[in-house]
């Protein structure tokens, strides 16, 4: 077989050079569109600009020419193409493939988009076989099967930075065991918890956001490649044929709504921003913490910032900006949910703005996934200052009530009994475990001797017994759980 000429080593600079040549033509003359057949005039400069895509779903690419692999061997199966058209043009996506990867492909703005650049430039290499590939095919199904190929890998990736993430957190509890830190409600203090049981809180939010994620991979999983502009087609075509070789579960069943659904980018970016909104309140706990007000956690060098005037300063920047960046996850969210809230069926232009905000989200999640691994990789408990402000705060006032309820006492009478207490070592300025027994039972004669034994938070956090609780042994447990689940070797 005579060797196609999309091989040829000319390829990329015949590419650049028709491309620089009509750049330079008039309007009249530029290219005419793969659809311009019933058009007597070329569209102006302006619209050309305003329309096109290809600045942004370039990134398409790898998932456009598998599309177009599986559809031209689907083609040659089914009798709409010869073998031999069929592999120069796999040979020809094969070349053009190793082009953009090189940085040697030529995006052109008056090819408008992914599928239109690589469509013209697979003409311009191998010729008339390249005109077949479109058969029982519309952008308008190209596009959504190059999406949810696009969105199916981004899924896969955003879980596994995920993980690392939990990773992290979990060995962070490792080195820091039995370390007690003030729990908060409305931002004061509440109860002493462990560190331990604080950090798997965030693992349990993020492991809710992994089942997100699958859960949305589950129902993108569809192919919607051969349903055409809207309607499918009457030619042979064999749609299982395509759907099987770029790994969906099927066909989507509706041609219609094959090319109309984008509640599989709406459900992607909800799942970004709720995961989203986890890192930023772990943001928002750690820059608190890392303040001079709190001085829970000190961050190392390798991630944290200064300041252009304040030699001083040492900041936690890249929590804050984990915190910053939810905000406009959040707002793609919102911009997709508008976008598509008042448009007629099927397809409509609108939906080429459903790419960028879905890829600056992606983006800006994982990076915010990576940055928060890193900085739970990078930052140490202050063990001293934690335990010198743990006193503050009555922390062990409910382990109190709870005394008093297992001596018999209804629970809010005991509540009533520890305010009273608490009011006392407020006057005092004192703890409760600081109260004599005169002193206690001066408020309610069913305090013994015993009751020291609930008091203090080391005490306090012993005494939790329910399954999920801070309690020493149920740490413990969930600990093992994760360390198991998440393949960590404990040191």
């Amino acid at each position: 077989m005579t060797e196609p000429r999309h091989l040829q080593s000319a390829c990329s600079k015949s590419t650049a050079a028709s491309s620089a040549a009509a750049a330079a033509k008039t309007p009249a003359e530029k290219e005419v569109k793969l659809w311009g057949g019933r058009f007597q005039e070329s569209v102006t400069d302006a619209v050309e600009r305003f329309t096109e895509s290809i600045s942004f779903d370039k990134a398409l690419y790898k998932h456009d020419i598998m599309g177009s692999r599986a559809h031209a061997t689907m083609l040659a199966k089914q009798g709409l193409m010869s073998d031999s058209d069929r592999d120069s043009i796999l040979k020809g996506l094969d070349e053009i493939e190793r082009l953009i990867e090189s940085g040697e492909f030529v995006w052109r703005t008056d090819r408008e988009d992914v599928h239109m650049n690589i469509e013209a430039a697979l003409t311009d290499v191998i010729g008339e076989p390249a005109k077949k590939l479109h058969t029982a095919r519309s952008r308008n199904d190209q596009v959504q099967t190059d999406f949810r190929l696009w969105c199916r890998d981004a899924i896969d990736r955003t879980v596994e930075y995920i993980k690392k993430l939990q990773v992290a957190l979990v060995t962070l509890g490792l080195k820091n065991e039995g370390l007690i830190i003030p729990g908060y409600t409305h931002l004061q203090r509440a109860q002493p918890v462990l560190l331990q049981h604080y950090l798997l809180s965030y693992v349990e939010q993020l492991e809710r956001d992994i089942g997100r994620f699958l859960d949305c991979r589950v129902r993108l999983n569809f192919c919607p490649l051969g349903a055409c502009a809207l309607a499918g087609t009457g030619l042979p075509i064999d749609r299982f044929m395509t759907s099987d070789a770029l790994g969906f579960t099927a066909p989507m069943r509706n041609s219609i709504d094959a090319v109309s659904d984008r509640d599989f980018i709406m459900e992607l970016l909800a799942a970004n921003s709720i995961t989203a909104v986890h890192l930023s309140r772990l943001g928002e706990d750690w820059v608190l913490w890392a303040s001079e007000e709190f001085g829970f956690i000190t961050p190392s060098d390798s991630v944290s910032t200064g300041s252009s005037i304040m030699p001083q300063k040492k900041n936690p920047d890249p929590m804050e900006l984990v915190r910053g960046k939810s905000a406009r996850v959040v707002g793609n969210l919102i911009t997709l949910l508008t976008l598509c809230k008042g448009l007629p069926f099927a397809y409509n232009r609108d939906l080429q703005e459903d790419k960028e905000p879905v890829f600056d989200s992606v983006k800006a999640v994982i990076g915010m996934l990576e940055v928060s691994a890193e900085f739970a990789r990078n930052v140490s408990f202050n063990h001293e200052r934690i335990l010198k402000a743990l006193p503050a705060g009555h922390l062990d006032a409910t382990t109190l009530a709870d005394y008093l309820v297992k001596k018999g006492m209804p629970f809010r009478t005991s509540h009533d009994v520890v305010g009273r207490s608490v009011a006392l070592c407020v006057s005092k300025n004192c703890q409760l475990q600081d109260l004599g027994l005169d002193e206690l039972k001066s408020i309610s004669p069913v305090f013994e001797e015993d009751v020291y034994e609930f008091l203090g938070v080391e005490n306090s956090v012993k005494k939790f017994s329910s399954y999920g609780s801070t309690g020493s042994a149920c740490v413990a447990s969930q600990m093992d759980y994760w360390v198991n689940y998440l393949g960590i070797n404990k040191i």
